[in-house]
């Protein structure tokens, strides 16, 4: 069970910013609670006096009363609804976009273990629960409570007996509850995580549509499709089924009370202790007694899925990266020199991905390290030199810029940019200095300046021009019907895939870093754009260091030096030209061969 310090701690972090609308949501409540006390009292007045035949203008003036108050309630309801829905969303926004930049921040073997299928349901799926937690849980239970004490006091007034008798009722009432309330946790917790399971399968399904039907394997993925959807199936059942039960025993409850008010009114009426409208008192508090114990049931039900949902969320929170963000280095201006030192590394080998086709509840095998992606590697590049990276398919090319992007962190060795050990430099700090862009691109909904700037509104449109312009997209961008706020579609529709690599470019270009890495950026380009993307490249790299990964005699003629990578180790390094003119060298030989024919 969840201590309650962490519920508290969970709101007052996000509910801070909301004090002002929560001290109006809790006015409206306490003014409700109000009104909800004083309706049965006016109907017996209305009752009692009709009965010993009161004037019909005290009759009319009683009835209006009660108009006026119960429209009063109905506002202020519509009122609290409002404010509490506001600061639920507002809360849970702020919750989601917490969520999803501590998602970004962590490192790769945390997103290789889990879908963003099962991301999405984590970020929105479970915050999305905690709504009502954040916008008024915590006073309606405050509220019922109130409103239970309130009545108890009425009916006390008229009996103190029937009050004690109602008393003992509540608190029955009120220690099945609180036997209740962790039952349905577990259940709940396991109804999310088939829920995150679901939507991770789906999602990665969707994803491979087009290998999965070239391959005819849509009847094994609806098999899939039913065994996680089954398990989904299960787990909402047993959740139901416990809230059901819980809702039940609220039901008995106060069926148990009406009953119990019908016999002590009765009883009193015959006796000549009340009047008519005093037993009609005594019926609508008893609804008054009961409903506050029915909400606190339905808040109960409430609380255990927001509970889960809590647990999971901080789950998520207290997943750290691997990678220190200390940031006692920082990386010099201009181009920056590269330095490997004797740098070893290799991927895990198996991941939680693997499980999710088997269900939630599979256990997941244990990370195991893998053959070594790079063995040792040791090498320097000067700053304001372009290396060309060459090797075959798993020699370690990717790896290699993937390091100095610091998504990973090498198992052994260092790598030094500028002379600074990149574990001494935070990863959002080598990210602003390293550009690296490769065959994919990835565009977004949006228009061309936030693909451009990704959202970042202190770069000027000047200079976003002068980018393109740089890069020869200045005319691409003036036939654009509103120019830098054209809209683009989702993964660049419509665009050519010249026009998109060099939209890459440009934003690369933006954020003038030290580091390019090109990872065959015109690797499936036509010659005609593939030149033009070429004079883009030679913009790029001015002044700047720069590593092309290349597979074409092309794409390395640009290069200073040459690295070749095979089996995680370097079988070559030197000079371009020195290689080239040596008939014995490797590279000597790629290029008789050609680059094309010897990596295909």
């Amino acid at each position: 069970m969840i201590p309650l310090r962490r519920y508290w701690d969970l709101l007052s972090t996000y509910l801070a910013v909301h004090r002002l609308k929560m001290v109006v949501v809790a006015a409206l409540i306490f003014v409700g609670i109000g009104l909800q006390l004083a309706q049965p009292l006016v109907i017996r007045h209305f009752v009692d006096s009709a009965v010993e035949g009161a004037p019909v203008r005290v009759l009319t003036v009683t009835a209006l009363l009660y108009i006026a108050v119960a429209l009063t309630y109905q506002v202020s309801s519509v009122a609290q609804t409002y404010f509490a829905e506001d600061v639920g969303w507002s809360t849970t926004n702020a919750l989601r976009a917490d969520l999803a930049l501590h998602c970004l921040r962590l490192d790769m073997p945390f997103h290789l273990k889990h879908t963003p299928g099962q991301l999405i349901e984590r970020i929105d799926g479970d915050v999305a629960a905690l709504s009502s937690f954040f916008s008024r849980l915590a006073l309606n239970f405050l509220s019922s409570a109130l409103l239970l004490i309130g009545s108890l006091a009425v009916i006390a007034t008229i009996d103190p007996r029937i009050a004690l008798v109602f008393a003992i009722f509540a608190a029955v009432g009120v220690l099945i509850l609180r036997a209740m309330r962790g039952v349905g946790v577990p259940f709940n917790t396991l109804d999310r995580d088939t829920a995150m399971h679901l939507f991770g399968f789906i999602q990665e399904r969707l994803a491979g549509t087009e290998d999965i039907r070239a391959r005819g394997a849509a009847p094994y993925v609806l098999r899939g499709l039913w065994s996680v959807m089954r398990d989904r199936m299960h787990a909402r059942v047993r959740a139901g089924t416990v809230s059901m039960v819980q809702w039940g025993v609220m039901i008995m409850l106060f069926a148990a009370g009406t009953a119990l008010t019908f016999a002590l009114g009765g009883a009193l009426f015959q006796a000549g202790r009340i009047t008519i409208g005093t037993v009609l008192l005594l019926i609508s508090y008893t609804s008054l007694v009961t409903r506050p114990m029915s909400q606190l049931s339905q808040q109960l039900d409430e609380l255990q899925r927001a509970t889960a949902s809590i647990t999971r969320v901080q789950e998520l929170l207290d997943q750290s990266t691997a990678l220190s963000s200390a940031a006692s280095g920082t990386l010099p201006g201009g181009a920056l020199g590269i330095s490997f030192e004797g740098v070893t590394f290799s991927y895990p080998r198996t991941s939680s991905r693997q499980s999710e086709a088997k269900g939630p509840t599979t256990p997941v095998p244990p990370l195991e390290p893998a053959h070594l992606a790079l063995d040792g590697v040791s090498f320097t590049l000067q700053p304001g030199r372009v290396l060309g990276l060459l090797g075959r398919t798993g020699s370690g090319k990717t790896t290699l810029t993937r390091l100095l992007l610091r998504l990973y962190d090498p198992m052994a060795g260092g790598i030094r940019l500028g002379g600074v050990d990149l574990r001494d430099v935070s990863p959002h700090d080598v990210r602003e200095r390293v550009g690296m862009v490769t065959q994919e691109v990835q565009l977004f909904a949006g228009t061309v300046r936030d693909n451009l700037t990704f959202f970042n509104r202190d770069l000027s449109d000047a200079r976003v021009r002068d980018a393109l312009e740089a890069l020869e997209l200045d005319g691409w961008l003036r036939g654009l019907p509103q120019g830098l706020d054209s809209p683009l579609a989702s993964g660049g529709a419509g665009l050519s895939a010249g026009e998109a690599q060099l939209l890459a470019f440009a934003r690369v270009f933006l954020r003038n870093p030290g580091l390019v890495i090109l990872d065959e950026a015109s690797s499936r380009l036509d010659p005609a754009t593939e030149r033009r993307l070429e004079r883009a490249v030679n913009v790029l790299l001015e002044r700047r260091t720069g590593i092309v990964v290349a597979h074409r005699l092309a794409t390395v003629q640009r290069a200073d030096e040459i690295v070749i990578l095979e089996s995680g180790q370097i079988a070559e390094h030197g000079s371009r030209a020195a290689l080239a003119a040596d008939p014995e060298s490797r590279f000597a030989a790629l290029l008789r061969t050609g680059l094309e024919v010897a990596f295909a």
